[in-house]
């Protein structure tokens, strides 16, 4: 099962009334600062607004994330999600984030079973700013089903990237961030950026998860940082079968992949890339052509 989806089934209506509340808390992602440049010269330029977001999950604190702010609220449903914390977004009463005091209040419908037992155990991962998740890597890998039929066309692929490469983003401005974002096919869903690639991918996580059926067609998805075992499991435990980085991929991170049915390709910059696992998920059909 995939931590998306919902522990049972409810009725549309039962399932809009049991939606979270979530509070809109906005902060700006960049501000500006003086430098002196190369020629001594002083100037302004902006650079990304990190700041801490500690998270109470009914009232118990459980976490500080390091984040810009662009989308606390679904960062946080995401975060849940991924640490296997909370098993749908119907577990989760609200959602509150007030910046004035750099915290996130979660209220549950019926408490997190056994959150000190499973909290207690941390691994660092490789993510940038030491991201950590509670409990075994990979703990439930094995249960996680991709859909065994999902393709992606080259042309599709390299629309992404292109998509991608043209996208208005803090990093054109700002630098110092890593990006990731949701494709259903070709067609751009979310895109997200953070200090950290985990919170991009729980960010889209947190989306995903208070949804309708997204659009028909594949999901796909993209993030600027490579391939760790943390950022492999997360995608396919969003139920998500291509995943495309412009950076490459670890030996645990491969590791995963080739167990989940996971394509994972690397190092996709315009036409190049490099597919690591399950080629058979590609449809080559923009192939160059071939050397003199």
């Amino acid at each position: 099962m995939n931590l998306a989806d919902l522990p049972h089934v409810v009725a549309p209506d039962q399932a809009a009334a049991l939606r979270p509340r979530l509070t809109q808390a906005h902060a700006d992602l960049t501000r500006e600062v003086m430098v002196v440049d190369e020629s001594g010269q002083p100037r302004a330029i902006r650079i990304p607004a990190e700041r801490d977001l500690t998270v109470y999950v009914d009232k118990r604190e459980l976490v500080t994330l390091m984040t810009l702010g662009a989308h606390p609220e679904w960062l946080v449903l995401g975060y849940l999600l991924n640490q296997r914390l909370v098993g749908g977004v119907h577990d989760i009463e609200s959602i509150t984030v007030d910046w004035d005091v750099g915290a996130a209040a979660v209220v549950t419908r019926a408490g997190i079973d056994r959150i000190e037992e499973r909290t207690a155990r941390r691994v660092v991962t490789t993510g940038c700013g030491q991201g950590s998740v509670f409990g075994g890597l990979m703990d439930d890998v094995d249960r996680i089903v991709l859909p065994p039929q999902a393709k992606l066309r080259q042309s599709q692929l390299y629309d992404i990237v292109n998509t991608i490469r043209v996208h208005d983003s803090t990093y054109k401005t700002a630098g110092s961030v890593h990006a990731c974002a949701l494709f259903v096919n070709e067609d751009l869903q979310l895109f997200v950026e953070d200090v950290g690639r985990h919170n991009a991918v729980d960010t889209i996580a947190g989306w995903m998860a208070l949804q309708q059926p997204l659009p028909a067609g594949e999901k796909v998805f993209y993030t600027t940082g490579r391939l760790t075992s943390e950022m492999v499991i997360k995608s396919a435990q969003m139920g998500v079968p291509v995943v495309i980085s412009r950076s490459g991929i670890t030996e645990m991170g491969l590791h995963v992949a080739q167990r989940v049915g996971l394509c994972a390709v690397g190092r996709a910059t315009h036409k190049r890339f490099l597919c690591f696992s399950h080629p058979q998920r590609i449809v080559f059909d923009d192939m160059p052509p071939p050397a003199a």
